[in-house]
């Protein structure tokens, strides 16, 4: 039977057409055949691999999330990015990440995701899901959306704002945390609601539980229509009346992890945070 490994790369940055040759090359040497994903291939278009390897930043790893969600396929995310948190290992260490990886010397992380969905005024519904997040956004710029929140069936606040966020523990760290939200540690499973720009003196971020619903309605009276963006690839959009549901999905992303080292660190390593004086624990347990 053939192995087969799926290669996403970043179309747009030259280093990743040479961090190509070489995972192709490391590939190669461990018999694997390598299944080249292009932008515009679904699921679909591609045939059965084991295993996937990320070249580029958070976006590409986005992208790759897509043609694998559903399914057993772990990622692995070489990092060609900025910050880079869904990432993995660095370009220079991709010979030795591969030949583990093909070899099955690694764990698998399962990362939650959101399942969304949009109930339109005329009853019709549309439905998508996010990794990361669900950012809903106004689409007049010029003006503001009105908005009901409800979680579990139940009315909590309305009021007008230029969006709202919500993010899984994985997107806490992005465009959730931009806006003020807190960080959540990645086996944290539940969801993440951030305001944005909200006119109230209630808007502060909450964290809902894995089994919670949380719903927005985009009031009649709002000055704008809205669009509910899901990790910054896939939209759906909201007229006036309509109802946006998010909900912990049952279906995960699936990462290999090569690094035993805890979320701490890599949370430390990503935003370069100051921890000089950081003496540790005694071996009594004492400080």
């Amino acid at each position: 039977m053939t192995r087969r490994a799926l290669v996403v790369r970043h179309s747009g940055r030259p280093e990743a057409l040479a961090a190509a040759d070489d995972v192709l090359r490391a590939l190669a040497r461990a018999g694997v055949e390598a299944v080249a994903a292009s932008e515009d291939d679904t699921p679909a278009d591609l045939p059965p691999v084991e295993l996937a390897v990320v070249l580029g930043g958070d976006g590409t790893i986005l992208r790759a999330a897509e043609l694998t969600r559903g399914t057993d396929v772990p990622l692995l995310g070489v990092n060609l990015g900025h910050v880079g948190f869904l990432a993995e290992i660095e370009p220079d260490d991709v010979d030795t990440a591969v030949a583990r990886l093909t070899s099955g010397d690694h764990d698998v992380e399962e990362r939650a995701t959101l399942d969304v969905r949009v109930v339109h005024a005329d009853g019709r519904t549309e439905s998508g899901w996010a990794l990361n997040e669900a950012a809903l956004e106004k689409t007049d710029p010029a003006r503001m959306i009105e908005v009901v929140v409800e979680v579990d069936g139940r009315p909590l606040s309305a009021f007008g704002c230029d969006g709202l966020v919500a993010a899984t523990a994985t997107g806490s760290t992005a465009h959730a945390f931009s806006a003020g939200g807190p960080v959540l540690w990645p086996d944290v499973v539940g969801t993440v609601l951030v305001p944005l720009a909200a006119h109230t003196l209630f808007a502060r971020p909450l964290v809902l539980g894995p089994r919670s619903v949380l719903a927005i309605e985009l009031i009649e009276r709002s000055s704008s229509t809205a669009v509910v963006t899901c990790d910054g690839r896939r939209q759906l959009e909201l007229d006036r009346g309509a109802r946006l549901e998010v909900r912990v999905s049952d279906t995960p992303v699936r990462f290999a992890r090569l690094n035993p080292a805890p979320f701490t660190t890599r949370l430390v390593q990503k935003f370069d945070l100051p921890v000089v004086g950081w003496r540790g624990a005694r071996e009594d347990g004492a400080r």
